[in-house]
């Protein structure tokens, strides 16, 4: 069933990005002026926003005509919102977010996006304390753990703080980010049980009958949150999982390339209402972020 709904999704999202551009693309072939020339795009600080940045110190927004201010956003959901209100022209998104807004899911409002900004890019990481847990379910070979590592290395692990009582409790970015299903993916096939979403029921917090609890954090906040012992573990993108590396408090175990291979991660979204009203900014600032 998880695979099942993997491959859906993966269709799904190759479908609306295809679609998208094939209606700017055949509705514009021959762009004016743009129509807005000062813009304002929100980002979360993530190695994949990277399009973004360079097609700002490279002047190629600029080039264009546009005049761009890129601006940190606190979390997904802020993102998203502001986008809908029109606070942000558009902005470095979850490749799950058009979709999950066009269908309803948390804000509804059609976002649409003409360019997917990377593929892969996240990892999951556990503390250095589950880590040393886990380790001797590990197989190795010459002295070094065998990747891709599976998460029935850490089935051991949840059984054992569910003996004691203990949630065992873990970090994914946002409920339609493809962290989520990776996350899930990964656990559900080493044993462990991701939990349930019953939305119709009013339950939205994909915990019924998991052995492990996943809850949103932003993805700066990752390190710190795993290090306050608040999690145990997360699937980020990165510079957040190299972040526990370099801070000494955790060890990344597998990365999404081994879970979905070439997944689509983050795409560059905006609103249809202002796609529909500045049609020549849009394919300008495709443009700048393509080169």
């Amino acid at each position: 069933m998880g695979r099942f709904l993997l491959t859906k999704f993966k269709a799904t999202i190759a479908r609306l990005v295809v679609c998208t551009v094939g209606i700017i693309t055949a509705a514009n072939l021959h762009a004016g002026e743009p129509e807005k020339e000062d813009l304002k795009f929100g980002f979360i600080k993530l190695t994949d926003m990277a399009p973004l940045a360079i097609a700002y110190e490279k002047q190629y927004f600029e080039d264009e005509g546009l005049y761009v201010t890129l601006e940190a956003q606190a979390n997904w959901k802020v993102l998203l919102d502001r986008v809908i209100d029109g606070e942000l022209d558009g902005a470095h998104m979850l490749a799950g977010q058009p979709l999950g807004a066009t269908i309803g899911f948390g804000t509804e409002a059609h976002i649409i996006t003409a360019f997917s900004m990377d593929l892969n890019g996240n990892g999951i990481t556990v503390s250095n304390d589950i880590w040393a847990q886990m380790k001797k379910n590990v197989e190795h070979k010459d002295g070094k753990p065998v990747h891709p590592i599976s998460a029935s290395a850490l089935k051991p692990v949840v059984e054992s703080y569910k003996k004691q009582g203990k949630p065992f409790k873990m970090g994914m970015v946002f409920p339609v980010s493809t962290h989520n299903y990776e996350l899930r993916y990964w656990l559900a096939a080493g044993g462990i049980h991701p939990g349930f979403y019953a939305p119709l029921t009013g339950d939205i917090s994909g915990n019924i009958k998991a052995d492990a609890l996943l809850s949103v954090t932003p993805p700066p906040q990752m390190p710190a949150t795993m290090e306050a012992g608040t999690i145990y573990g997360y699937c980020v993108g990165e510079p957040w999982n190299q972040q526990a590396v370099f801070k000494g408090i955790g060890v990344p175990v597998i990365t999404d390339y081994e879970i979905w291979k070439n997944n689509p991660e983050k795409v560059f979204g905006v609103s249809k209402e202002w796609a529909d009203k500045y049609p020549n900014t849009h394919i300008a600032v495709v443009k700048a972020l393509i080169r």
